[in-house]
């Protein structure tokens, strides 16, 4: 089975872009979650996920709770995120979707291929990772 991990805030999802999102989060609003832009064209990263799960690749999430967010903010946050995902690419199927603690390395949740704007979890992956720049570019090569 071929693996293919999203990273969601600042890979595919606008968060940092979104005006206050730091204040949003450190006072536990969910609003930059739901509301970020998408940084890829959604409907070519559907059609193209969409031909490589036919090939037989899975598509996964793996994205980060808030940083010292308590326990129900996280939960708030990981279903914020879902819903983001079924809104932008609701043709897509999602073999797993990981919202996990922050500071999680994400490694630990599998191997293939990772896109994420983050260097750490790219040095720390368990197989091929690539940043945000261009996500269409490598999936079209696939």
């Amino acid at each position: 089975m071929k693996n293919i991990y999203f990273d969601m805030d600042g890979t595919i999802a606008d968060l940092y872009g979104y005006d206050g999102w730091l204040d949003d989060i450190i006072n536990e609003r969910v609003r930059p979650y739901a509301e970020a832009k998408p940084l890829v064209n959604m409907n070519s990263l559907a059609r193209v996920l969409n031909r490589l799960v036919r090939n037989g690749y899975t598509v996964n999430v793996i994205s980060w709770t808030a940083k010292n967010g308590r326990p129900d903010y996280n939960e708030a946050v990981a279903d914020t995120k879902r819903k983001w995902l079924k809104k932008h690419l609701a043709s897509v199927q999602f073999e797993n979707v990981f919202v996990i603690p922050y500071g999680t390395p994400k490694a630990s949740c599998g191997y293939g291929i990772l896109f994420d704007d983050e260097k750490p979890n790219r040095d720390n992956w368990n197989g091929q990772a690539y940043d945000e720049k261009n996500i269409l570019q490598v999936l079209r090569n696939l």
